[in-house]
């Protein structure tokens, strides 16, 4: 075929435009002439892609608990080590330093040592931080414990998500990837609530750990690195011993083929033409997800409602719980209502959510109408994080798993994830700040870069709902 003609003369740009097109309409008058349904969804046991996502998962409630486990520990931790405030601070702060470091290696180890590996090396980091933070006699190795915390959040942020969606049915790929939050949400509720209780994380470690020696490795990994007998076992094992798996095979292999003449890729390389979209829409999502103002919001938000003169315990509370619970129920309407609808209708509450505080705080400066102001910084803030788990929590994250081809999956993936870690450190340092220079101006600022958001949204996103990966990336980068 001419297509693969220009294969073999090495013409990449044409190759990867006209292949990724090819394979879609292949898969698209496939479907039409057999009648292909997903057959994982209808004919066959999930068990494997359930007990699969739970273990994964895993990795996601440590990632919470790592978040949020300096908020209720500070005073016992100041306390029992006699740290200063600066060196508290360094101990909540350096958590995002070394997630930024995890960021960066994470795609190089899954392409070395595939997705099992890199969970558990994340583990090893966790287990290992954990123990050096519980036999801290002082800041140095509290420190050096919360750093090795950090860099296996930093691992799991991205390898979670990217592995369920590469498992996971593309009908119920949207759910599963968004358990992922989900997991992420009730690791830094049980943190808040709990406080320094560790059996919760000890349980989630093991579960992880023992987990990883019982699932399959990701079927595209397997074919990318030409195990084949394994890559076909992984393939059976996810979709049930009686289904039959030989079109889903013969589709990833094909795009492994075509993707694999391509040259490796790099990072500068991400910045190419052909790439361009996928790594636009999968950083720009992060760029909005943080900027917004959401770690900020979350590390103080007992400071904002005892600001506006609420009870911080309960708020706390209110927030942690609403979080969850509307997270929880974004994982039965992901994949009905599509990516994009639930990115827009967050995005707009985060928008009113900023208004409504921003509108609180302004009265409370102007000594205007004071009664008002606890009710409107609560509503306001619940609205956020109403609005916040509704889609812009997890959605950037399901959508980063999806839209970047295998080949530049690691470098990409790094990319967007150390963005967001970046986005998470400079929210956090900046919003007291920000917050001292003027409270109102702070959410409306906020506001602004949520607005911004919408704009994006709507011109760049695509809705990936109902999609192969190889559908997705084809359309894309096409």
């Amino acid at each position: 075929m001419a297509i693969k003609e220009d294969i073999e003369r090495g013409n990449d740009t044409v190759l990867e435009s006209a292949a990724v097109s090819l394979l879609q309409e292949e898969n698209d008058m496939a479907d039409k002439e057999d009648g292909y349904t997903d057959q994982t969804s209808s004919k066959a046991s999930l068990w494997m892609v359930y007990f699969s996502t739970f273990v994964a998962v895993c990795g996601s409630f440590e990632f919470g608990s790592c978040a949020g486990y300096s908020s209720p520990t500070q005073t016992a931790i100041r306390t029992d080590l006699s740290l200063s405030l600066a060196e508290y601070s360094v101990f909540g702060s350096i958590l995002t330093f070394g997630a930024m470091i995890g960021a960066i290696t994470s795609g190089p180890i899954t392409d070395f040592i595939g997705w099992k590996g890199a969970m558990r090396t994340a583990t090893g980091f966790c287990v290992g931080g954990w123990l050096a933070i519980y036999f801290a006699k002082g800041a140095l190795l509290l420190d050096v414990g919360r750093l090795a915390t950090g860099y296996g959040m930093g691992v799991f942020s991205y390898v979670v998500p990217v592995f369920i969606a590469e498992i996971a049915p593309k009908n119920l790929r949207g759910a599963l990837t968004t358990i992922n939050q989900l997991m992420i949400c009730t690791g830094v509720s049980v943190a808040f609530i709990i406080g320094t209780v560790l059996t919760w994380r000890a349980l989630a470690l093991t579960v992880l750990l023992f987990g990883l020696f019982f699932i399959p490795e990701s079927p595209r990994w397997l074919a990318k690195i030409g195990r084949e007998k394994e890559f076909e076992a992984a393939v059976q094992d996810l979709h049930g011993k009686d289904t039959n798996i030989s079109k889903e095979a013969d589709e990833i292999r094909d795009y492994i083929e075509t993707l694999e003449r391509l040259p490796k890729a790099k990072m500068m390389d991400l910045f190419q033409r052909r790439y361009l979209n996928s790594v636009i829409i999968g950083v720009g999502l992060m760029v909005f997800q943080q900027f917004g103002g959401i770690n900020g919001i979350c590390f103080y938000v007992s400071n904002i409602f005892e600001t506006a003169g609420f009870s911080a315990a309960v708020g706390t509370i209110i927030y942690a719980i609403l979080q969850v619970v509307i997270t929880g129920l974004n994982t039965t309407v992901i994949d009905k209502a599509g990516r994009k609808p639930l990115l827009l209708v967050s995005s707009t509450g985060l928008v009113l959510g900023c208004i409504i505080s921003g509108v609180s705080f302004y009265l409370r400066d102007h000594n205007l109408a004071l009664d008002a102001v606890p009710i409107l910084a609560v509503t306001g803030i619940l609205i956020y994080i109403s609005a916040f788990s509704a889609g812009m929590g997890a959605v950037p994250w399901v959508i980063m798993s999806e839209i970047f081809p295998i080949n530049i999956k690691g470098a990409a993936g790094s990319l967007a994830t150390l963005v967001n870690w970046f986005g998470a450190w400079a929210v956090s340092y900046t919003f007291n700040f920000l917050m001292s220079w003027s409270a109102y101006g702070t959410f409306i600022l906020y506001a602004a870069i949520n607005a911004g958001a919408i704009l994006f949204v709507v011109t760049l996103v695509p809705e990936t709902k109902g999609k192969t990966l190889e559908q997705i990336q084809a359309a894309i980068n096409a």
